[in-house]
């Protein structure tokens, strides 16, 4: 092999590996975009299951309140109940 020949297969061999590199560090990059964008998907329903829970936590407060609001608004006097019970008894033809 001639000095010629061999400077050209090194020539050949380092623009093949440095777009082997390229290629390899573009899909890197994408990746790494593709991390990013998951994270901040990840903060985002973080957020908004604490958002939630916060929802619900104020609904449960504000049942609480109605209930002790419709206690509060119970006549306050002699608090009596009457039960009557009637019974019928027949022939079924």
């Amino acid at each position: 092999m001639t000095s010629q020949a061999f400077r050209t297969l090194i020539v050949a061999s380092a623009a093949v590996a440095a777009l082997s590199v390229a290629a390899c560090s573009k899909k890197t990059d994408e990746a790494n975009t593709a991390a990013a964008e998951a994270n901040t998907a990840a903060a985002a329903a973080d957020s908004a299951q604490t958002a939630a829970a916060s929802a619900a936590n104020a609904a449960a407060d504000a049942s609480a309140a109605a209930g002790n609001a419709a206690a509060s608004a119970a006549p306050a006097g002699n608090m009596t109940s009457t039960t009557t019970t009637t019974t019928t008894t027949g022939n079924a033809q």
